[in-house]
């Protein structure tokens, strides 16, 4: 809709990467929140937020580099180029779990606790940057005749222009909303450290699995015909979790 939020002399300052970092600062501010609650000193949040979003941007980019090789081989210089969307959330996991992982190791703190406080804010950051998505009009939906459709008019959108589509940036948006109130809730009857982490990950791999049967965005990668890429992940995660959560449970009995 509003990729360019506005220009200040030779700065531009695009919807996406501010919605990106809105959404870090006020996950930041809540696992702090959290933090407190159970003992985790300000600066080791502070600490682990910037290793998470270092991790989680260059490994979403790369991830989208990888799928989009052909075009990145003949502009390199685009690779840099964050702030115009391109960012994969699956890529950004992969990478930040092992360093988090890391992290915890080396300063002795219990992962899958650890895990559990930051989770709910993973998912508040990841519902702002889908806005930032809309925004940009990347990760855009088919073309549809619903009444809620969408068209982009902006030239410099990254979505089909003049079209009718599904909003599918606003659809996973919303369900990242209600994942994170779930969340919140769960977090007050916990039963096992690790389930708020599994959990997220149970219900975000069911929520991007479905919303991928409206995108519209050919870039994303497809395994077969027009079953994605994001969709079979979406699968191997669903079973992990299962597995997963399954484990904790018996471990706690």
């Amino acid at each position: 809709m509003y990729p360019i939020l506005f220009k200040i002399g030779p700065l531009t300052f695009h919807t996406y990467g501010l919605l990106v970092a809105l959404g870090f600062i006020v996950g930041i501010a809540l696992a702090i929140h959290f933090g407190k609650k159970e003992g985790v000193p300000k600066e080791k949040i502070l600490d682990i937020g910037f290793y998470t979003i270092i991790a989680a941007i260059v490994g979403s980019r790369l991830f989208f580099v990888i799928v989009e090789y052909k075009y990145f081989i003949k502009n390199p210089l685009e690779i840099i180029k964050i702030w115009e969307g391109g960012l994969v959330f699956y890529g950004g996991v992969f990478l930040a779990v092992p360093v988090l992982l890391w992290y915890f190791r080396k300063n002795n703190f219990p992962v899958w606790k650890t895990l559990d406080l930051f989770t709910p804010s993973l998912s508040i950051g990841h519902t702002l940057g889908r806005i930032g998505c809309f925004c940009a009009g990347c990760c855009h939906g088919k073309p549809t005749d619903v009444p809620w459709a969408v068209t982009f008019k902006d030239p410099h959108s990254l979505a089909v222009l003049g079209i009718p589509l599904h909003p599918t940036q606003l659809y996973e948006s919303a369900a990242e909303f209600i994942v994170f109130t779930f969340l919140l809730i769960l977090r007050k009857h916990k039963k096992f450290d690790g389930q708020i982490f599994w959990t997220y990950m149970l219900l975000y791999s069911i929520v991007r699995f479905i919303i991928e049967f409206f995108r519209g965005d050919v870039t994303r990668g497809f395994i077969y015909n027009s079953f994605s890429i994001a969709q079979g992940m979406s699968i191997g995660l669903f079973l992990v979790a299962i597995i997963f959560i399954l484990l904790h449970r018996r471990r706690r009995s």
